[in-house]
């Protein structure tokens, strides 16, 4: 069995879901941040967006979960429980340890605080939402920092392809979000009965 573990399954598995875990949770970040600009395409109807982002999100927490998961059973990668779950530079991987659990605190956060979100008032549900602002890159650059894969073309692609992503739905959140000046200077709206 021991033999299993060592630089076998367990390992690609490790990697292949720290993979996926990133282009899943990018493909989450763009959807949450269409879904609060109200961007969709063509006619689909707003539940199509806030629903792939409900399902893309749940399948995120499970391959993240396989990652950390596979990361502690691996023999050859020697990470404690304690080093996961507490955001602290450690001594064989440094500070790439320490940003994936940072990253992995924070999108415990937003997974916790989305299950009560109808006990959250939403001005504080969207606050803590916003941590997701920081989660994505901080998994990113623990990705870029401890990954055995990161040097590679295949993996520098993967790696742009999602800041490309990313980047993008910053950058469509910007332009799309009224300004605070605009929403004093706008007329209210009358709504006038049939």
């Amino acid at each position: 069995m021991n033999q299993l573990l060592t630089s076998g399954p367990v390992w690609y598995l490790m990697r292949a879901s720290g993979v996926v875990s990133l282009v899943l949770l990018t493909a989450v970040s763009a959807l949450g941040i269409a879904t609060t600009s109200r961007l969709r395409p063509g006619r689909v109807p707003r539940f199509v967006t806030l629903g792939l982002h409900r399902n893309i999100s749940l399948l995120a927490v499970v391959f993240l979960s396989v990652h950390v998961l596979t990361a502690i059973l691996d023999p050859d990668a020697t990470v404690r429980l304690t080093a996961v779950i507490l955001p602290l530079p450690s001594d064989r991987y440094g500070l790439w340890l320490g940003l994936g659990a940072l990253a992995l605190d924070v999108i415990i956060a937003l997974v916790v605080t989305s299950l009560l979100r109808q006990h959250l008032a939403p001005r504080a549900w969207r606050a803590l939402h916003y941590l997701a602002y920081l989660a994505w890159p901080v998994a990113l650059v623990h990705g870029a920092g401890i990954g055995t894969d990161s040097g590679t073309l295949w993996m520098v692609a993967v790696d742009a392809g999602c800041v490309a992503v990313f980047g993008a739905a910053i950058a469509v959140r910007l332009l799309t979000a009224p300004s605070p000046a605009s929403k004093h200077l706008s007329p209210p709206r009358v709504r006038v009965a049939p």
